[in-house]
Order: structure tokens, then sequence, then C-alpha cells
């Protein structure tokens, strides 16, 4: 389990391909960082629970499944890209965001982005099928960033956090594709309500270009 706080912000080294389909990510990390991993160790990328292959001294690798590769963004990352990294929370850890599986529900797509004093306000439409678990105040992880769900309209939410000043999202842009797991437009939009009977759930998503 993780929390969406991104401890880390590494950067993609390589990309291998393995036999079957699957894919190797190397991650180039500070050395003391590295330190903390070893293999078998679960980590999150990009909000991706994943397992730790191997480690050296300045990267660490993690296999990514063809399902993973399916349901997520991570097979558009390319050498030198950014990427969120969180190591799994433990008990005696501060829970600061809400609790992430690492498993992504979805994708969807980034539809406006606008600064607001020291925050950012992204409005991202979501597959229909997630929507009735996400809802106002609810909370909601975007590329291993733990956000809080501001307003819903039919299939767009809007979210807004300054914890994105401390995260990679310069791949994010209007009409990007996102993955998410979820918990619990533009400008002007009017938002309705969402629909009495609508639940919340911890649930998790991840942006893409398009």
């Amino acid at each position: 389990m993780f929390t969406g706080i991104v401890e880390k912000m590494g950067k993609v080294q390589a990309i291998r391909s393995v036999a079957g389909g699957d894919r190797q990510l190397m991650i180039a990390m500070d050395a003391d960082w590295i330190s903390r991993l070893e293999p078998g160790q679960s980590i999150s990328i990009n909000g991706t629970c994943l397992t730790v292959t191997e480690c050296d001294q300045g990267a660490f690798g993690a296999d990514v499944s063809m399902e993973t590769l399916r349901v997520t963004t991570l097979g558009e990352l390319k050498q030198d890209d950014a990427v969120n990294l969180e190591l799994p929370l433990t008990l005696q850890a501060p829970l600061g965001g809400h609790l992430v599986s690492g498993h992504v529900d979805g994708v969807g797509i980034v539809r406006a982005i606008q600064d607001q004093a020291r925050s950012k306000v992204i409005q991202i439409e979501a597959p229909m099928g997630l929507m009735r678990y996400i809802a106002p105040k609810g909370s909601i992880c975007i590329d291993g960033v733990s956000l809080t769900v501001n307003r819903v309209d039919q299939a767009i939410f809007g979210s807004q956090h300054h914890s994105l000043y401390h995260a990679n999202h310069d791949h994010w842009a209007i009409c990007p594709r996102t993955e998410s797991q979820s918990g619990g437009g533009s400008a002007g939009t009017v938002y309705r309500k969402p629909d009495a009977g609508r639940e919340s759930k911890s649930m998790m998503l991840s942006c893409k270009m398009c």
C-alpha cells in the first residue's frame, strides 16, 4: 500500500524488451535512495505498484507485464522521462495522503489545467464506468499523486492541489490520456452535484499524452 505522497522523482535510464512482450524499466536515482531498495520489494512508479528486480549504485530495474502495459500509461514512457516514485507504506509512517493500492483502475483525458494561486486546477475526463466512484471531496490518485476531487460533472471531474509542484506532471497537457486510481471542461463550466447514489472508493488514474 502507498499514500500518493511522492517521495522522489527518478529518470528512465533504459527500457528493455523482455521475452513474451513484457518490459523492464531501468530508473536512475541517487545512490542513497537506491540503498533503500532490494530485489523483490514493491515500489510505486507513477502510481503503479511494481516489483524491484535489480539494483545497482545508480539505478534500479522493475518489470512491467503486458497486462500492466495495457491498463496503464507506463508503456508510453521514453528514455529520460521523469517518473514519480514512492516506497510502500509502513505501520510507523504517517498516512499523509490516502491509501493507494498501486492497481490502476483506468485511463482518463486531461481536459484543462489552470494555475490558481499556489495550486493547479486539473479537469480530467474519466471513463464513464468509473464515474460512479468519483465524488466531491473524495480522494483520487493521478500518476501516483494523491489529490482531492473538487467537482464532478458527468464524465469530468476537477481537482486542485499544490503537491503537483513537488511531483512530475510535465507530460500532462491538454488532452493527454491519464490513468487513475480513485478513492474514497474548462473555466466557466457548470458542474452538477453527483447523484445521491454515487459511491466513493479509493481509485487511481494515470496521465498520458494523446
